[in-house]
């Protein structure tokens, strides 16, 4: 074996070799999918380093090991049996009637089902759907086989995606199979995997877009199915594609976000339309994706992505699970050796360019994911609706894939910000559209409020929150709305948990659960409180103004800030994160009234 390895790790993989054979014979097949990645179960130990796609992870674990450091409890389970080989035994359990639970709940997660007790008894499941569209049919099917599995409801994610809950133990594995006959997918959705891929909503149908994001976020969708190797990263890791539309998709919160740009004649490279890479966004942990400085020709986005990950999987953390994100890398080793490291994995230099080489982007419209707007098709719209944080019921999804299917061009098109589109709606039909929606106790407008309103699962079903995030916010929201009028889109984003999964730090507003004292030895739900959080071109981490409010006083003091923003804004065109981002903390709790909230 190479000098890589140390004696013990020799014996161990030699060791760990032998047992995965051992067990594959005993079983009589090969692993998931029918390939075993170390060879033929008939072969004896070999005295040579891991080969197959789990060799890159192997191989890092090692090294990591080799520089005295203890690999976390996640990655040992991973090198004892990967997640896909553990499926034959998951079904069976799901016939014992039995859940995941402890280092199994986390290997199940590669399949998309996720453990959620001790808040539900339950599993949850998370989809995978490039660029957060879905066919109308596909979408029925869902809704079919939520209430046939699970609790007979969904919900739109901030990643552009389905969650289902509320899922028994004997129908974990009947669901993610349900999913594949309806041409849709769990697979690699949760754990140490590469999420669902994330693009513009209105791809293809945008009049301001520069590129339709859809080719590539399927690409780069079917690209990581069928590569082992992709799956098992240090951590979870986000991918975006933004053609610079109407709605944000939020590139600059992922790990690797390509922004659609149009490069100016006289820098070297052909004029006309290219990816620019930005790296490292993980804004739960305070940082935007950054600016590399690297433009993209379209169609290698696939090919420098993959060559991203694997730099990132050879080089992330094993050891610490708070410092196992890609920032951490680029924040150690910084961009330049990082990306020397990806042109050497591509084999390839990588095109740099400074700023001022692309044109200025089209800006998003904060408002463009609610209510009729033109397509870039004559005639056509594109119909936002609104959803209740997100959820809807089996009954609301036939409905809506029903109007997608007679009205419009039968996509359903989720948006991160937990809501959906349906395109393709004639000029004549809009207005049976709207009424049909209504018909089915959705809409299609809502307030600035309640417009930019996000909140994750929180602690009805997550048991990693500190309040009901989604109660919470709808308390704000129906407040608010009944007593100020808020002539600005204004974005509030509700967190459960440091993992921010709403992404509270880019939020006008954002709230992040805490469990807040009232005497020596009790708590009750509630929020430390943050403003003037921002994204895309008003990029901007947000900065806490009140810590540890009580969930019942949340409403009242959001009242409050935003009337002193409307009485106190310098012009009427005046955003409420601009007007907190010019008065420190202290001057807005006077300016706000806070001192008696």
């Amino acid at each position: 074996m190479s000098g890589d390895f140390s004696p013990d790790q020799k014996r161990y993989l030699e060791g760990f070799v032998s047992g995965v054979q051992a067990v594959r014979g005993a079983r009589g097949a090969p692993g998931f999918g029918g390939v075993p990645p170390f060879g033929p179960a008939s072969a004896a130990p070999v005295e040579a380093e891991p080969s197959g796609p789990d060799a890159i992870h192997l191989k890092a674990m090692a090294a990591q090991e080799k520089a005295g450091r203890k690999l976390v409890p996640q990655e040992k389970a991973k090198r004892d049996e990967h997640p896909f080989d553990a499926y034959g035994r998951f079904k069976q359990m799901a016939k014992d009637g039995q859940f995941a639970k402890q280092l199994d709940d986390f290997r199940i997660r590669f399949h998309g089902l996720f453990y959620v007790g001790p808040t539900q008894d339950a599993y949850m499941c998370r989809l995978r759907i490039h660029n957060g569209i879905l066919k109308a049919w596909q979408f029925r099917g869902v809704a079919d086989l939520a209430e046939t599995h699970g609790g007979g409801y969904s919900h739109v994610t901030t990643r552009a995606n389905l969650q289902v809950r509320e899922i028994g133990a004997a129908d974990g594995v009947p669901f993610i199979e349900g999913l594949v006959d309806l041409g849709l997918t769990a697979k690699g959705s949760g754990a140490d995997n590469i999420r669902n891929v994330t693009g513009t909503p209105t791809a293809g149908v945008d009049p301001q877009e520069l590129v339709d994001t859809r080719p590539y976020a399927r690409e780069w969708h079917h690209h990581i199915l069928n590569d082992r190797a992709l799956y098992g990263l240090p951590r979870k890791f986000n991918v975006a594609f933004d053609g610079a539309g109407r709605i944000a998709a939020l590139e600059d919160t992922n790990d690797i976000g390509f922004q659609a740009v149009e490069i100016r004649d006289g820098f070297g490279v052909a004029p006309g339309v290219w990816w620019r890479l930005a790296l490292g966004g993980i804004t739960g942990h305070k940082d935007f994706a950054r600016d590399t400085g690297v433009v993209v020709p379209l169609d290698q986005a696939i090919k420098v992505a993959d060559a991203i990950v694997r730099v990132f999987i050879a080089s992330g953390d094993r050891s610490d699970r708070a410092k196992a994100r890609l920032k951490y890398v680029l924040d150690a080793w910084g961009f330049e050796k990082f990306l020397t490291e990806v042109e050497t994995v591509l084999g390839a230099p990588l095109a740099r360019l400074p700023a001022e080489a692309a044109a200025p982007r089209p800006e998003s419209d904060r408002l463009a994911h609610i209510g009729v707007h033109p397509q870039k098709q004559p005639g056509l719209n594109w119909v936002g609706v609104v959803l209740k944080l997100g959820k809807l019921t089996c009954g609301q999804m036939r409905g809506l894939a029903a109007i997608s299917e007679r009205y419009g061009d039968g996509d359903v098109r989720l948006t991160v910000w937990q809501n959906l589109l349906l395109s393709g709606v004639k000029d004549a039909d809009v207005a049976t559209v709207e009424a049909e929606i209504a018909a089915l106790g959705l809409a299609t407008k809502a307030s600035n409020v309640r417009a930019g309103l996000v909140a994750c699962t929180g602690n009805r079903g997550c048991k990693f929150a500190a309040s009901d995030t989604k109660g919470f916010a709808d308390l704000i929201a129906d407040h608010v709305d009944g007593v100020i009028a808020v002539d600005t889109p204004v974005n509030i984003h509700v967190t459960g948990c440091h993992h921010s999964c709403a992404q509270h730090y880019i939020g006008d507003i954002g709230l992040i659960a805490a469990k807040v004292p009232v005497n020596d030895e009790d708590t009750v739900e509630g929020f430390h409180i943050l403003v003037g959080g921002g994204f895309g071109a008003d990029a901007f981490i947000a900065r806490e103004l009140l810590r540890d409010v009580k969930g019942e006083d949340c409403p009242a003091v959001v009242e409050k800030m935003l009337r002193g923003y409307l009485a106190g804004r310098a012009a009427p065109d005046e955003t409420f994160a601009a007007f907190t981002r010019r008065h420190e903390a202290d001057a807005l709790k006077t300016l706000f009234d806070l001192e008696t909230a």
